[in-house]
């Protein structure tokens, strides 16, 4: 439960198509900021509104406890960008799409694979793709959503309610 007065921070997770990794990273990340006073959202470059994550996203998360099946589409806007507080792209395509497009949000728009040790990489899409190579891109995003978060608690904006 939020304390009086306090503001969810947004982490906003985009790919293309809303369908398979940033439905994946969001419910991997929603799962793991519980009571941390954050909160993460997703969207896509080029998303249908109201379509369901892919079925091998969706049997993927189910294998590690995580249920994204209710997950529908939507397409990035600039309200949902500015509003974030980081926007995490899968891909320096996609990161340098949303500067362009929106150059506000410049400075809170990262690689999602942009914060462990080694150099910031694109996150492949899995799209059509077997559900094995969906449980790799599960395992790659909770590796580099796991950095993100030691990067945030390393800033201190974590808070634990509990």
């Amino acid at each position: 439960m939020e304390a009086a007065g306090s503001q969810l921070k947004r982490v906003l997770v985009v790919c293309t198509g809303n369908s398979c990794r940033s439905p994946m990273a969001e419910g991997w990340l929603n799962r793991h900021l519980a009571s941390t006073g954050w909160r993460a959202e997703s969207a896509g470059m080029a998303a249908w509104n109201g379509a369901p994550a892919t079925p091998e996203a969706v049997e993927a998360m189910r294998e590690i406890g995580i249920d994204i099946s209710a997950h529908r589409s939507r397409k990035l806007t600039a309200e949902m960008a500015v509003k974030a507080d980081v926007i995490l792209a899968m891909t320096e395509g996609h990161r340098r799409e949303i500067v362009f497009w929106i150059p506000a949000v410049k400075e809170k728009t990262f690689l999602v694979k942009g914060f462990g040790l080694g150099p910031a990489r694109d996150v492949a899409d899995p799209v059509g793709l077997p559900v094995e190579a969906y449980r790799h891109t599960r395992d790659e995003l909770a590796q580099a959503l796991g950095d993100f978060l030691l990067h945030l608690a390393e800033r201190g904006e974590l808070k634990k309610d509990r």
